[in-house]
């Protein structure tokens, strides 16, 4: 499917969507200020002309300082644009539910593990234990690299729930609070992890629509073509001498080009650097003592 295909379609998508569930107004748009939402946040100006959909923005404290700026600075034009914020800073939050690592599934797992011992499925985890089908689960299994996290010795607090603390539930106390049911993300499935399967309609049991991706079909070549056509700006951060592929919370050790992230802020964003060093301390020195993700030797160089 050419470009101006694929835009037709997802134009096409949006639409039915509007007229079965009424996303104009029981809809809002999970605004990251970046690109995948900021692309999402034109098109359905395109599909929906004068449509009044919130784009809700959550100032975790923790984005990019330029992720921050460029929200604020469209908030100022377009008063669709709702800032929130969540009800304890990352911090307290991160001592509270624990640190990511690796990656959700991997933290969730840790979190098991620290509160109630070697369980069914940390076993099948670490390969100790069959799947019910007698397959193992390899595409799932912890690496080997890491199969200490679930032993005595590791002191970390691990859990997945900063995302859901940060985000999450501050979004859905929000769109309860002014009776949104249905949200909009920009996520697509050609990010892959969990996301690789993502359907375009999640509905509920009653058939209504809960969660709406309407750029899961797309991809990077696509995403290029269409801000260039429609003369999209976008947050300075994927501009020369960033060059940044995605944004989302700075630093955050679920990132697979870690060391890339903070390699280029080192140069061009160095407070923000040291900020990361901070909030994610005891990982990122759990990470460089094992060298996964980041590189063993650069703490001698750091401040």
């Amino acid at each position: 499917m050419d470009e101006e295909l694929l835009l037709a379609d997802r134009l096409g998508v949006i639409r039915t969507a509007n007229e079965k569930y009424d996303l104009e107004h029981n809809a809002y748009l999970s605004f990251s200020g970046g690109k995948d939402s900021t692309i999402l946040h034109h098109l359905l100006d395109m599909a929906l002309p004068n449509n009044n959909i919130p784009r809700v923005y959550i100032d975790t404290g923790i984005e990019y300082n330029a992720i921050r700026k460029f929200v604020m600075k469209l908030a100022e034009k377009d008063k669709r644009f709702v800032i929130i914020k969540p009800s304890k800073p990352i911090k307290q939050t991160l001592e509270q539910y624990g640190y990511p690592f690796k990656s959700k599934q991997h933290s969730h797992n840790i979190a098991i593990y620290q509160h109630k011992g070697m369980s069914k499925t940390i076993r099948v985890y670490l390969g100790l234990d069959k799947t019910k089908t007698g397959k193992e689960a390899v595409l799932n299994r912890c690496p080997k690299q890491l199969e200490y996290n679930f032993t005595k010795d590791f002191k970390i607090k691990c859990s997945e729930l900063c995302c859901k603390k940060l985000k999450k539930e501050p979004s859905e106390r929000w769109a309860k609070a002014n009776n949104k049911t249905i949200d909009l993300t920009g996520m697509r499935s050609e990010e892959g992890g969990a996301r690789r399967n993502l359907g375009c309609i999640i509905t509920n049991k009653d058939g209504s629509l809960h969660k709406f991706h309407p750029l899961v079909k797309v991809d990077e070549e696509w995403e290029e073509w269409f801000v260039e056509k429609e003369k999209i700006e976008l947050c300075e951060l994927y501009y020369p001498p960033f060059n940044f592929k995605r944004t989302g919370c700075k630093g955050c050790p679920f990132a697979l080009d870690l060391q890339e992230q903070l390699s280029i802020m080192e140069i061009y964003l160095p407070q923000e650097r040291k900020q990361c060093e901070i909030i994610w301390k005891p990982v990122y020195d759990e990470y460089r003592r094992i060298g996964y993700r980041l590189n063993k030797t650069e703490q001698m160089k750091l401040f």
